[in-house]
């Protein structure tokens, strides 16, 4: 089958690891030929071009800044690709015959991309439902609800689940928002399929190995290490995490390990200059390799999310923290299922963010057990390899397109 893939994740190979390149890789080693759109922001200095590997071609299209940027740049940007993939995808691939295309929120705006090769090939299409835009800018306070954006792209949204024939979703809680706010979507088209990746038996590091990381980056041997990487930004609900960090500055056994990039960045780096605390340390965002070795040289991951959020979240950070047999300890909102899920299944503790004396609580239950610490990550891992991996979101997708429902 020739498989087009719409994305903004910045995919040059089919090397790197990630949720979108993993699942790639899954569709070319099932003998599919792949077609990646994805975006080359204006900040690389790079013209539209084409990437050709085997069994897999990418096309890198420019666009404006479209992450990372201000407000204003993004949103121009976001409104552009639509047109800007469109006229990419019939300039290189207008004579392909897809039989799938495949495509993820961020964003919603891939609309007229979709219909016009649906039209064209007369294929099916997959939308892997990871962002649920609008209204999660709503729950910030970056947009207004029912305002002039909220209704425009309200609009976009409606029509992306409409001319989707499936809607994968990150979790159950994600199926039943889809459901209950999306009354024109037909239930029987939305279904579970979660963040996954090509799942690895990575070594853990020697003592000698993880004692020379961490004198590298002056983070302590002898504490357990609760780290939090990825993205820090404000669906993160970086104040929870400083209020955590300035609640650890009272113990002796714990430290914090924040490490990452992002619009809240510059404000967190602030507050560490203004604070130096002595239990946690901030590092910039890290090459792949040595962001993995890290990780694996902790105890336990961190996972936050803005109490404000009235749409069930999934972060896929906890994929990496699970692959590395690590316990996760959560602080989100009350209607991500992530946490409730952790707890049950027995990988995780969580509370609500903004609750600091429950979530301290749950510190000093993860600090005093090494052993339950280590059993926590055990479930984790065995829970990621039969949940999470690329194998079962290819199944997920592809029953639908070989007869087999």
């Amino acid at each position: 089958m020739n498989i087009l893939f719409l994305s903004l994740s910045r995919i040059e190979n089919m090397n790197s690891r990630g949720i979108y390149s993993d699942l790639m890789r899954e569709f070319i080693n099932r003998g599919n030929d792949v077609y990646i759109a994805s975006p080359t922001e204006r900040r690389f200095g790079k013209p539209t071009h084409l990437i050709e590997q085997s069994h897999c071609r990418i096309l890198k299209i420019r666009t404006l800044n479209i992450q990372k940027t201000n407000v204003v740049e993004k949103g121009i940007g976001t409104l552009l690709l639509e047109r800007q993939f469109d006229k990419a995808i019939r300039k290189y691939w207008g004579d392909v015959r897809f039989d799938l295309v495949l495509y993820s929120t961020p964003p919603i705006t891939f609309n007229k991309v979709i219909e016009r090769v649906k039209g064209r090939c007369g294929c099916r299409s997959y939308l892997m439902l990871k962002d649920i835009f609008p209204q999660n800018a709503v729950d910030l306070g970056m947009m207004k609800q029912g305002g002039f954006l909220h209704k425009m792209f309200r609009k976009k949204e409606e029509r992306l689940y409409e001319i989707s024939d499936k809607i994968g979703c990150m979790s159950p809680a994600n199926c039943a928002y889809v459901i209950k706010h999306n009354p024109a979507v037909d239930p029987a088209k939305v279904e579970l399929c979660p963040n996954a990746i090509e799942v690895t038996d990575i070594p853990q590091p020697t003592q000698a190995e993880r004692s020379e990381l961490l004198e590298k980056f002056n983070i302590p041997v002898d504490k357990t290490l609760f780290i939090y990487g990825g993205n820090l930004g404000k669906p993160q609900g970086i104040d929870f995490l400083l209020r955590v960090i300035e609640a650890n500055e009272g113990r002796d056994n714990s430290y914090m390990v924040v490490v990452g990039s992002g619009t809240e960045y510059p404000k967190i780096a602030r507050w560490f200059e203004e604070h130096a605390p002595k239990n946690a340390g901030l590092l910039s965002a890290l090459p792949k390799q040595e962001y993995d070795s890290l990780v694996r040289a902790c105890h336990v991951g961190l996972i936050f999310l803005d109490p404000r959020f009235s749409i069930p979240n999934f972060p896929s950070r906890l994929l990496s923290y699970l692959e590395n047999r690590m316990p996760v300890l959560l602080a989100t909102d009350e209607n991500t299922d992530m946490g409730r899920i952790a707890e049950r299944e027995g990988f995780g503790l969580w509370t609500e963010n903004g609750k600091i004396d429950a979530f301290m609580e749950r510190v000093e239950c993860m600090v005093e057990d090494d052993k339950r610490m280590r059993e926590m990550g055990e479930k984790g891992y065995r829970f990621l390899c039969e949940n999470y991996t690329v194998n079962r979101s290819y199944q997920a997708i592809m029953r639908h397109f070989r007869g087999d429902e």
